[in-house]
């Protein structure tokens, strides 16, 4: 397996994103290859620095950064040498199995749709985002980022999208479906909500229990995976990501409220690809990217585009 790691990527580009590489390598087997996208000059100096072993990595060098306020498009089409356009012309050409980066979120969708492009019978893709729940498994968010306006067949494949990553990630045999609204009524909200409502009841591609309310997520039991646009779903985890730093900063810290701690998840993944691709916070430090590897390898190694592939019958 090779892991491709976009080292310019993120608000403490190459530091942390180097020493994410360094502590993932130390619990990666020897069979796991970490190929370094981005300056290969400044990486040896910082593995060096940090006691590590340079031939433990690939470096791939790079002499264009795409950096976070640019704009997505355009820079990925201009800057064919930065680290981000050349790591996904390596996994178009299956060079490598996945990347994760902390860059500009928009190059990364952007890069997606360019070369490795969405699954067939995928709408869009997503990203999904985990939510402790007190039982101590996760409820599955989607979409909390790509699609900030969706008509309701894109909800509606959300929700089978959904229960697929929900199963691999939690090992829910059969999760239940919700869509986020302002009140658990068949009638309640905008129109797309209502017409999505339609689609789902009585559907037999996955187990929908109806309407449910932002107050529901972290209810043990209550609902698997949550489904809304892009535009609500970012909210409510920036909203999450808020409560970590409130509750920590007033009553310290416990095993449940750390579960909200954004470097324990690593980033998250762009579903409904032909490839693996995952999204770090562009604040990540070197804890969240040594998870971002790990969550890369979990998502290659759990071959999603396959039951993707299955569920869609392509």
């Amino acid at each position: 397996m090779r892991i491709g790691v976009d080292i310019m990527g993120g608000d403490y580009a190459p530091e942390a994103i180097v020493k994410g590489a360094i502590l993932a390598r130390k619990d990666l087997s020897s069979d796991i290859e970490l190929v370094l996208f981005g300056d290969e000059n400044i990486a040896k100096a910082i593995i060096k620095r940090e006691g590590a072993n340079e031939k433990e990595f690939v470096f791939v060098h790079t002499t264009e950064v795409i950096e976070m306020g640019e704009h997505p498009a355009k820079s990925f089409a201009k800057k064919t040498d930065s680290s981000i356009a050349v790591a996904f012309r390596m996994l178009s050409e299956g060079n490598i199995d996945g990347i994760g980066s902390a860059g500009n979120t928009g190059a990364m969708l952007v890069g997606t749709m360019m070369t490795i492009k969405s699954l067939p019978g995928i709408i869009r893709p997503t990203i999904a985002s985990l939510f402790p729940q007190m039982n101590g498994k996760n409820a599955v968010v989607l979409d909390v980022g790509i699609n900030a306006d969706v008509k309701p067949e894109l909800l509606y494949q959300y929700g089978i999208i959904g229960s697929v990553y929900s199963r691999i990630v939690s090992g829910i045999a059969n999760p239940k479906v919700g869509l986020l609204n302002i009140g658990s009524e068949e009638e309640k909200g905008n129109l797309s909500a209502q017409a999505a409502y339609q689609l789902m009841k009585g559907t037999k591609d996955f187990n929908f229990i109806g309407n449910v309310e932002g107050n529901d997520i972290f209810i043990d039991e209550k609902v698997d995976v949550i489904v809304c646009d892009g535009f609500t779903g970012n909210i409510v985890l920036k909203l999450a990501e808020s409560f970590y730093h409130i509750m920590k900063k007033k009553f310290g810290t416990d095993e449940y409220v750390e579960r909200f701690n954004h470097e324990n998840f690593g980033g998250v993944p762009v579903l409904g690809v032909n490839k693996t691709v995952v999204i770090a916070h562009g604040v990540a430090n070197d804890v969240t990217i040594r998870n971002m590897i790990f969550l890369t390898k979990s998502m290659i190694e759990s071959d999603i585009q396959k039951k993707f592939k299955e569920v869609f019958n392509v």
